[in-house]
């Protein structure tokens, strides 16, 4: 199995499978085998862009085809159960795009379905495999420069309010917490883990939909200062102070980017070279887990996907969110 040509389908074809399938074209051994929409044209299009072998109008025959060995879900967040368990369910190993689901019930039926057909099932939550974060990772870890004392960072970008795109629509989890709120909130509990207390306070777009979150995490002895907005530019920042030192993962730092190490004065940018859009890192985790055959990641776990939507839950009941 070393060497196993792992066969990718993807289900929902918008702009994160493009992504996605522009990067497993650099992944050793992988391979883009089938596509899928609900519409036929669009499917064959996408096939005939990326190199697929089969293009389907139809996730269930993806499912079905027994060439298939993973499927990455990209259909909006509304739909990541359902067509999860699809594919569990017809023993194809699942990568699903963050936010795994809605709620954390949808994660637990999830989970349970992955394991009841013993397949393996992950969430894409990308940046937990980019060389940058791991490199912040190690120096949290390693408390080179003493603990954090507070984690600043934010997500934000302006979009004229469209209610029939995706972005903005209620019904199938559109607004900032659940599309970009996420990675301020996955920033600060993959470093300072689980908080005592979570205060928020949000706006909202006409249709419901929240358009900002403000997020204060409370720690023992740190607090996370988070943000998520869709109605007007925010640095894209994540700023980590600690005891000694300050390091910042410059602008859009959920994807490649940059790290500043601020200390005694001296400032130093570190440069990690990244060659693609960044997707590649985390596919070639989860080929090496169907390789070995794992079931479970042991970097984007089970737990941690439980405790990312419950915090998620939680953010929502403070600001009065429902889907």
């Amino acid at each position: 199995m070393e060497n196993k040509t792992i066969k990718w389908g993807i289900i929902g074809l918008g702009k994160i499978a493009n992504k996605f399938a522009t990067d497993l074209v650099v992944v050793e051994n992988a391979e883009l085998y089938a596509v899928a929409s609900r519409n036929q044209d669009k499917s064959d299009a996408f096939a005939k862009e990326h190199s697929a072998t089969k293009a389907y109008d139809s996730y269930e025959d993806l499912a079905k085809d027994n060439e298939v060995d993973a499927v990455y879900i990209a259909t909006p967040h509304s739909f990541h159960k359902e067509h999860s368990i699809l594919c569990l369910q017809h023993k194809k190993a699942v990568l699903c795009e963050k936010p795994f689901a809605m709620n954390l019930q949808e994660v637990e039926e999830m989970i349970a379905v992955a394991k009841a057909n013993n397949v393996l099932l992950m969430e894409a939550l990308w940046t937990y495999f980019l060389p940058h974060y791991k490199y912040v990772l190690d120096i949290i870890q390693s408390q080179e420069f003493g603990k954090i004392k507070t984690l600043e960072a934010d997500f934000g970008f302006y979009r004229a309010f469209d209610n029939s795109s995706r972005l903005f629509k209620k019904s199938v989890g559109g607004g900032s917490l659940l599309d970009i709120g996420i990675y301020p909130i996955f920033a600060a509990l993959s470093t300072l883990g689980i908080p005592e207390n979570i205060a928020a306070t949000a706006t909202f777009f006409e249709n419901g939909a929240d358009s900002n979150c403000n997020i204060t995490f409370d720690y023992n002895n740190a607090k996370a200062i988070l943000k998520s907005s869709l109605d007007k530019d925010l640095p894209t920042e994540a700023i980590f102070t600690f005891d000694e030192a300050v390091i910042k993962i410059n602008t859009m730092f959920h994807m490649p980017t940059t790290v500043t190490v601020v200390k005694n004065g001296k400032e130093e940018i570190i440069d990690f070279n990244y060659k693609t859009i960044g997707y590649n890192f985390e596919t070639e985790h989860f080929n090496n887990l169907i390789r070995n055959g794992k079931k479970e990641s042991d970097i984007m776990t089970f737990d941690f996907s439980r405790n990312l939507i419950s915090t998620l839950d939680k953010v929502r009941e403070i600001i009065g969110l429902e889907y």
